[in-house]
């Protein structure tokens, strides 16, 4: 099993995997994962750090800190695969990845697994999805999620409906029952390509 980071740049997407014992993330060049292009990002920003079991991560004292799943962590907290690392306004994803024959990772590796293609959808769970990943796309660097009225509201139907919907979308895209769901709902949907950034940035549905 091997790990790796998804850190979205102006540039495009970057995976940077994860070796060692101790993985620096800030600002500054000399960092594992540099985010020189963020100015809310500190010079020495976290640490990931590789346990016998897992890899954890641990924010630094940064000014901004740092958010798991929207979460702002004040303690070393252990990351499990699909974790959204918000970072300043910089977004990274951590993924554990089963290693093929030699054990290289790249982005085939990562996208080939069967799991990655998205289910299919409603036109209303669509509906539901481009609303709630909409402020991923957003200029604030902690997005709150959208909550259930707001996307009751900006649909035109009951928040009883939108909760089904939510459940629906949780078993298709077998969300765990911890955690923020419909963060992590939000990240598999953008990851597994059911929404794309592209279209939240168009507008939405119509």
């Amino acid at each position: 099993m091997s790990s790796h980071l998804e850190v979205s740049k102006p540039s495009g997407r970057e995976l940077v995997p994860l070796t060692g014992q101790r993985v620096t993330i800030g600002k500054a060049s000399t960092n594992a994962v540099s985010l020189d292009h963020d100015d809310t990002v500190s010079r020495l920003h976290a640490v990931l750090e590789h346990l016998e079991f897992a890899w954890s991560i641990r924010d630094l004292g940064s000014r901004n800190g740092t958010y798991i799943n929207g979460e702002r962590i004040t303690a070393e907290r252990v990351l499990r695969s699909g974790d959204e690392v918000r970072i300043g306004k910089s977004r990274l994803m951590f993924w554990e990845v089963k290693d093929g024959g030699g054990g290289k990772l790249d982005e085939e590796t990562v996208s080939a697994a069967p799991h990655d293609v998205p289910p299919r959808l409603t036109r209303r769970e669509l509906d539901v999805l481009m609303v709630l990943c909409r402020p991923l796309v957003s200029d604030n660097p902690f997005p709150e999620p959208v909550s259930v009225k707001q996307m009751a509201g900006e649909l035109f139907v009951s928040e009883a409906a939108i909760k089904q919907h939510l459940q629906n979308l949780y078993d298709k895209f077998a969300i765990p029952t911890e955690g923020d769901r419909r963060v992590r709902l939000a990240n598999e949907a953008l990851r597994r390509g059911a929404v794309t950034i592209a279209q939240l940035r168009d507008g939405g549905t119509t």
